[in-house]
């Protein structure tokens, strides 16, 4: 398409766009925000809720595969900001399956995606969920030295793993687990792959389940594998890809994508998109406060110190929206990422989601550090946003070696 043939530029989300924004936005306000603080507190994964997202098709594989699809790349994004709105840990106790699906989607064979896939959303009736296991005890952001081992038993083409991961989202009480592991460790990031675990097989179970700062509502655990024995099929992407992708590394040759680093550079935006949702939630509410509260015979509202936060605010969740769509209009329609914008966008929304969430409470002052208000809950659970999918760190680390063109360590 030439640029004569273009669509008209518009930062307008069209009308499929603005009705799932505002089913997605009810769901949120109806369902999810009157059970936030329970949750919470419970630190429980909300399968009442789930269920509720599966009756109403907000949870399932047509609704992420439509808004994954939709020719804007804006989909996800504008529902994902949505639903945290609501609440962070049971809107990620809603989406998690989603980075599973998205690994398998992203590199898996035809056949993969549709057998697997469908299997990590379950139905209606019977509600699935996926796990996307990278992490591990010491190798977090460093994913080149992952220990988890994946051997090929040639005799019965079958693929052994051991090893232990972490902070793994659904980890052990998902249905449909999708490991990476190291192949070859001699070729560090590039001798690994993942590989899909079938339900109730033998050999995979949940280790220590975290108590977190914040999302307590989602489920985070270990996830430890010993003789874990699965089909020589499902190695994600196929074997004999994988094997092209050893030779072309072993000769030196650049590879494309590998297996974790891969997921989370098609996830990046929807993280920032997540992140948005909560860092709204709280200027909204600190907003509303500052334009009710009376302090000294005034609105605090009317104060400076309070108008200019709240202007920053603002400003700042809006300029951290136009880079999450910029990235995800970009991902949709297969620019590179030359100069790192979907790091650049996870960067900028998570830091925003964490300074406005703090100067929300600072706004509301004591009643803000308390739990009868959200924005304490708010808070908690925004700093996820810059330690998970990649840390602030390696997020800049990404944009320094794509803008210079350096080896940056």
């Amino acid at each position: 398409m030439t640029s004569a043939e273009a669509a008209p530029f518009s930062l307008e989300p069209g009308e499929d766009i603005r009705q799932v924004r505002d089913w997605v936005h009810e769901f949120a306000r109806d369902v999810v925000r009157p059970a936030a603080e329970e949750w919470d507190e419970r630190e429980e994964t909300p399968w009442p809720i789930i269920q509720e997202a599966a009756k109403i098709g907000l949870y399932s594989l047509d609704f992420f595969a439509t808004q994954w699809l939709e020719p804007t790349g804006l989909g996800i994004p504008v529902a994902f900001e949505e639903l945290f709105w609501g609440d962070a840990g049971i809107a990620l106790s809603i989406v998690g399956t989603g980075l599973a699906a998205a690994s398998v989607a992203a590199t898996g064979t035809p056949e993969q995606v549709g057998e697997w896939v469908p299997q990590m959303f379950g139905t209606a009736d019977e509600v699935k969920l996926g796990a996307f296991c990278a992490s591990e005890p010491d190798a977090g952001s460093d994913v080149g030295s992952i220990r988890t081992r994946a051997v090929y038993d040639e005799a019965k083409d079958e693929w052994v793993l051991n090893g232990t991961k972490t902070w793994a989202t659904n980890g052990g009480i998902a249905n449909v687990h999708v490991v990476v592991a190291s192949v070859y460790p001699e070729l560090g990031s590039r001798g690994q792959a993942s590989f899909i675990v079938p339900p109730d097989t033998p050999g995979l179970r949940q280790g220590q389940k975290f108590r977190k700062h914040g999302i307590r509502a989602s489920h985070t655990a270990e996830v430890i594998l010993e003789d874990v024995r699965i089909p020589g099929r499902l190695i994600v992407g196929g074997k004999e890809r994988f094997d092209e992708r050893i030779a072309r590394a072993r000769e030196g040759k650049r590879t494309k994508g590998q297996a974790a680093l891969k997921t989370f550079e098609t996830t990046r935006p929807a993280v920032g998109a997540m992140a948005l949702g909560v860092a709204r939630a709280a200027y909204e509410y600190a907003l509303q406060y500052a334009c009710e509260r009376e302090q000294f015979g005034k609105k605090i509202g009317e104060f400076q110190a309070i108008a200019f936060k709240l202007a920053d605010m603002k400003t700042r969740i809006d300029a951290a929206r136009l880079m999450v769509w910029r990235a995800a209009w970009m991902a949709r329609a297969g620019h590179d990422f030359a100069n790192a914008e979907g790091s650049m966008a996870k960067l900028m929304a998570s830091e925003t989601a964490v300074h406005v969430t703090e100067e929300a409470i600072q706004i509301l002052g004591g009643n803000g550090y308390t739990r009868e208000y959200p924005v304490e809950r708010m808070h908690r659970d925004s700093k996820i946003f810059t330690i998970f999918e990649g840390t602030s760190e390696i997020q800049r680390l990404v944009i320094g070696r794509a803008v210079t063109g350096l080896p940056i360590r």
